[in-house]
């Protein structure tokens, strides 16, 4: 997943050349009827056909130009909404392991820290993180902010039952890097889809006073 987030980052994950390739077509493909309409127009009023081809394929040359040349869109934006595993097995068992003995002990490494690593080596991203906890909600996404160097982190109480997990409601506070000098923000119980447009709305406005800064 880290590798995957890398290349959306970058701009050449193969799903982003998908969308690329398509919005392409459908470019292209907008570009010839609108084509066909002007030479039929321009046919009847008596002006050269010749000219209008010429105009429309230089056109169509830059459209073409353009889209090589942005052919790899760097993300503006990161939003690290999944809850990835901190850890993993040493060794993958190559077999089923059969029910043998009665106790049983698996070896953990650390996973790598996929919102750290993008944070870091990118600075000119902005960067959104999410902090579910069950204590201290505040200190611990306060710190996370801060450990992992990112613009703005949303957390959430999940030992309450009526929200997070389980649950169609939501409510979350949301914090800032120092930089932003913006107070922090409570999102009140309401809906998931309710909360994302207002995370939505409020990474708009701090991106736009990044910008002015």
């Amino acid at each position: 997943m880290l590798i995957a987030a890398q290349q959306c980052v970058d701009g050449t994950h193969s799903e982003l050349q998908l969308v690329f390739e398509d919005e392409h077509d459908h470019s292209h493909e907008h570009d010839h009827s609108h084509n066909h309409s002007h030479e039929h127009h321009h046919g009847d009023c008596g002006c050269g056909d010749d000219d209008v081809s010429d105009h429309n394929h230089n056109d169509n040359h830059d459209l073409l130009q353009s889209y090589d040349d942005n052919q790899f869109v760097k993300a503006d934006i990161f939003i690290a909404t999944a809850a990835v595993a901190d850890y993993r097995t040493e060794e993958a068992a190559p077999q089923k392991i059969k029910k043998t003995q009665d106790a049983m002990t698996l070896s953990l490494v650390k996973n790598p820290d996929i919102l750290a690593t993008i944070s870091l080596a990118h600075p000119e991203l902005f960067v959104v993180g999410f902090a579910a906890e069950t204590q201290d909600v505040e200190r611990y996404a306060r710190g996370k902010l801060v450990a992992k160097d990112l613009d703005m982190i949303a957390c959430n109480d999940v030992s309450r039952a009526d929200i997070g997990f389980a649950s169609d409601d939501n409510a979350m506070q949301v914090f800032f890097s120092e930089r932003y000098e913006r107070d922090a923000v409570t999102l009140e119980k309401t809906s998931k889809d309710k909360i994302a447009e207002q995370l939505a709305s409020i990474i708009g406005q701090a991106i736009g006073q990044r910008k002015d800064s």
